[in-house]
């Protein structure tokens, strides 16, 4: 199996034709099951210059970018700083988990102030991002009946489980599995997981469909008693963040 951490990915953000702010590996090896046959999704910041956002042609925010690289295959996807903000304060639990990766591949002082303000954005109201990722998932799992997209929905059901309880953003299942609700056969599916990126899920429908509506019912109880604000509190902070790292480069 191909270890992200054990890549050269440092090439890739040089190649970027703005400053990276940070790259880090999101997707399945930030969850904690990577198969061996698995891309490795690089996500990040880049910083447009001040020009390109005072003209009238509309600025490219968001790049996205798939190729292979000695034998892996990447995906890069990086979003303008001021985007970036933007999708934070919109209770989107993805681009946090980006931030906050613990595989990070490139890094600056700015990301390490825009991870500190991080906690600031938080909310109750980021279980309905969750609840919703969850709900695709499960709709794709029953589509297809493979094994990752039920892995997923495991995996967003107990990050947002525990986001209510803790306030910490934790993505990776393995270390969810600590969660007193954790079914007890998914280091089974983990494991069969890193054999097969898009194999069969042979599980009983009717036990991991009724532990996911438990999970469900969960995230609902911790979500009603979070202690977590209903708005971020960080709002100004970020908006000066953004026009400081703007003007100083």
């Amino acid at each position: 199996m191909i270890d992200a951490l054990d890549l050269d990915l440092t090439p890739v953000v040089a190649e970027q034709p703005d400053p990276v702010l940070f790259a880090t590996v999101s997707g399945a090896h930030l969850y904690g099951f990577p198969s061996r046959d698995s891309d490795v999704d690089l996500r990040g910041v880049h910083l447009l210059p001040t020009a390109d956002l005072l003209g009238l042609r509309e600025p490219d925010e968001t790049r996205s970018r798939m190729w292979d690289r000695d034998g892996v295959e990447l995906d890069l996807v990086t979003h303008d700083l001021r985007k970036f903000v933007r999708l934070m304060l919109r209770r989107n639990g993805y681009v946090l988990e980006q931030l906050l990766s613990p595989l990070v591949v490139h890094t600056t002082d700015a990301h390490g102030e825009l991870a500190a303000l991080a906690p600031g954005v938080l909310t109750g109201h980021h279980a309905h991002h969750y609840r919703g990722f969850a709900n695709t998932q499960w709709r794709l799992f029953e589509k297809t009946g493979e094994l990752k997209p039920l892995l997923y929905t495991f995996r967003v059901l107990l990050t947002g489980i525990h986001l209510m309880r803790s306030g910490e953003v934790q993505a990776h299942l393995p270390t969810l599995l600590a969660e007193s609700d954790a079914p007890a056969y998914l280091p089974e599916l983990i494991a069969a997981k890193a054999e097969q990126e898009h194999g069969g899920a042979d599980v009983d429908h009717a036990r991991v469909q009724a532990d996911v509506e438990h999970l469900h019912g969960v995230l609902d109880a911790a979500q009603e008693t979070s202690a977590l604000p209903d708005a971020p509190t960080v709002y100004d902070a970020l908006h000066d963040f953004v026009i400081r790292i703007r003007l100083e480069r």
